[in-house]
Formats: C-alpha cells, structure tokens, sequence
C-alpha cells in the first residue's frame, strides 16, 4: 500500500508536452518534499513519488540538455 494517497489530487500537465505528443506526463504541486508524477495517458495506473530534490535536479538536467539523448 502507498503512503501516499493520491486519489483526491490535482494533476497538471508538464509544460513541455506538445498537444500532438502521447509522450506526455503529469505532476501535482503542493506536497512538502515530494513530487508525484503520472503517464497521462493511464491516469487511473499508477503514480511515481520523487524526493522533490531530486525531481527539481532531474528537471534542470533536461531544460539544460545535460542528459545523453540515445
């Protein structure tokens, strides 16, 4: 059972998904130190749970193309 209950939650979409792409992720905002993140395209599937540390380094990583793309 997750320690998170995260089925009363507000989703967003990430900012950098186009409106064409399925490649398409959501997180929700407002939970001290942590980062909940979903495949929009399974909404009722599961959920990650990242340490908010690590998903901010993770999102810097990729606006500043730091991470190997193949």
């Amino acid at each position: 059972m997750s320690r998170y209950d995260l089925s009363t939650v507000q989703w967003r979409k990430s900012s950098y998904s186009s409106g064409a792409s399925d490649n398409c992720i959501e997180v929700s905002d407002n939970h001290p130190g942590v980062v909940p993140v979903r495949d929009s395209k399974s909404p009722h599937g599961p959920a990650l749970v990242f340490p908010a540390a690590g998903w901010t380094a993770f999102v810097d990583a990729v606006k500043d193309r730091q991470l190997p793309t193949a």
